[in-house]
């Protein structure tokens, strides 16, 4: 919810802190801007306030031309193509790439598989794969720290195509084998 008060402090006062929180409605004019717009503020009572663009969008309002609202803080166009970034790795998280490649992900995302990869490195330093790779590694430790499932059924839970591939990323990442890890849970559990 948005209180009311706030908004309309912000909005007359420009509070850069509001930008992209909010957005104004001038029903006069039929225009909605962000808190930030250097146009002269219009009087309280022809103002309603919106949560997101699309909201004010949907009321009617058409956007500024001054302050472009499509740009404010924290919208698509305003992160630009971390927002790709952000919706690739959600997809990763999701285990999209355990059952397929990058050139799949990218065409679900609108973009090639290059582009995809040129974003991760812009962006996070490692490549989509690596990413995922992470992911399951990630899995299969907080799976073999929760459980006592056998090591087969850790590895195709977390991701792994197969076993080997499991011990064999697991021992590099942690520079010891699953079991190892397990088997130092289990002691330590012991000794508290």
């Amino acid at each position: 919810m948005l209180d009311v008060t706030e908004c309309e402090k912000a909005r007359v006062g420009r509070d850069p802190r509001y930008d992209g929180r909010f957005f104004t409605g001038v029903r006069t004019t039929r225009i909605y801007c962000r808190p930030v717009c250097p146009v002269r503020p219009a009087k309280s009572g022809n103002v309603a306030f919106y949560p997101s663009a699309a909201a004010a969008e949907a009321a009617g309002f058409r956007p500024c031309l001054r302050c472009r609202p499509e740009s404010a803080p924290f919208s698509p166009a305003w992160k630009g193509s971390r927002t790709t970034v952000e919706r690739a790795l959600r997809l990763i998280a999701n285990g999209v790439l355990d059952e397929s490649n990058v050139e799949d992900l990218a065409a679900r995302l609108g973009i090639g598989g290059r582009h995809l990869s040129r974003l991760f490195q812009k962006h996070l330093s490692a490549s989509p794969l690596q990413v995922a790779q992470t992911a399951r590694v990630q899995r299969a430790k907080r799976l073999l720290d929760r459980t006592k499932l056998p090591m087969t059924e850790v590895a195709l839970r977390a991701g792994f195509g197969s076993l080997r591939r499991f011990n064999t990323v697991f021992a590099k990442v942690y520079r010891r084998p699953p079991s190892e890890i397990r088997r130092l849970k289990y002691v330590n559990s012991l000794s508290s």
